[in-house]
């Protein structure tokens, strides 16, 4: 397992069904192994005030540690029309 569970990790792309992006700080809350392929993480998205916008799954891939050369910043999330 790459990634401990409960850490924050970055988005590598965008999730466009649930309105986020890469580069958009998540918390890693459960860990999917598939054997033989690409192990997936349960990921749960807060908003500026710490409100959960999203729990979704996604690849290993989809995410990246962060860095001590990182900042966060804010962006408005998209909302459907």
């Amino acid at each position: 397992m790459k990634f401990q569970l409960y850490i924050d990790a970055a988005l590598t792309r965008d999730i466009p069904g649930d309105g986020l992006c890469a580069g958009d700080v998540v918390k890693i809350v459960d860990h999917h192994p598939v054997p033989g392929g690409e192990d997936g993480y349960s990921i749960e998205v807060f908003n500026a005030l710490g409100d959960t916008i999203a729990v979704t799954s996604v690849p290993e891939s989809s995410l990246a540690s962060l860095l001590s050369n990182e900042v966060f910043s804010v962006r408005r999330l998209a909302t459907a029309a």
